[in-house]
């Protein structure tokens, strides 16, 4: 039997909580592009689209736009005409193809990151130097979309990191979850059926074609790790460098040597 206690323990901060309300984790994923539609504001007409930003933006939450070049660094942060703002910073060569998209505070998205919408990014997350994310995409506080990462149709909740070289398609990372460098979570089989567990006994159909891996709070993967599409790991079980892991599902604790 799957609980959603077996994987996520603080869910309730989550801006996406509402989206665990079935019957079972994936189902998150199947409503996850509707939700941010519904949910992120458009960006401001001043944030070029399509092209590299030219310059280093502020993007403020109340959605005003200052140039990098008009704000003063102080001890605190950043001043804008002797006064004290927050905001999200997109930083000069970044790529948005979306009005549907929205960072809150804190963020920061490097140089030569190509973003697609809808995609929601909280308080704090980084969106490193070359990554890719191709919409549908939402991250909690504190999230690290790293350095030639892909990611597609995925939630982060807080403080999950993929910070180098990993591929993160149809799947979900609890909070604290830490992918190590190379991981990819293969999201759709060689003959492209549909994923089906069986789990004590019970054949559950999953009702998806793609459907790459969930894994709980405190998940880790050592570098170069594959999980199987329809990979699913209980909180705080761990993949050991170079293996392959799944498919199927692995209660809490569990670890894949």
């Amino acid at each position: 039997m799957i609980k959603l206690v077996d994987f996520f323990e603080d869910l309730v901060k989550e801006k996406i909580a509402s989206l665990f309300e079935g019957s079972y984790p994936w189902e998150a994923l199947k409503a996850l592009k509707t939700f941010l539609n519904d949910i992120v504001p458009s960006l401001p007409k001043e944030v070029p689209l399509n092209l590299p930003l030219p310059e280093t933006l502020l993007l403020t939450e109340e959605g005003e736009v200052l140039s990098f070049k008009e704000l003063e660094k102080g001890e605190d942060g950043f001043y804008f005409k002797g006064e004290k703002v927050e905001g999200a910073l997109l930083m000069a060569g970044a790529f948005l193809s979306s009005e549907k998209i929205y960072f809150e505070k804190g963020v920061k998205v490097e140089p030569f990151a190509i973003i697609q919408g809808p995609a929601y990014f909280s308080q704090g997350t980084e969106v490193r130097q070359g990554a890719y994310v191709r919409g549908s995409v939402y991250t909690g506080v504190g999230c690290v979309i790293g350095h030639t990462t892909e990611v597609k149709n995925s939630i982060f909740l807080s403080q999950a990191k993929a910070a180098h070289f990993a591929y993160v398609g149809d799947s979900i990372l609890g909070a604290q979850v830490n992918l190590g460098a190379g991981t990819k979570l293969a999201n759709l089989k060689f003959n492209k059926k549909e994923i089906i567990f069986t789990i004590e006994g019970e054949v559950i159909k999953t009702g998806l074609k793609k459907l790459g891996a969930i894994l709980g709070d405190g998940c880790q993967t050592g570098c170069n790790s594959v999980l199987q599409p329809g990979t699913i790991l209980g909180k705080f079980s761990f993949v050991f460098p170079a293996r392959v892991a799944g498919p199927g599902f692995f209660g809490p604790f569990t670890k894949i040597k």
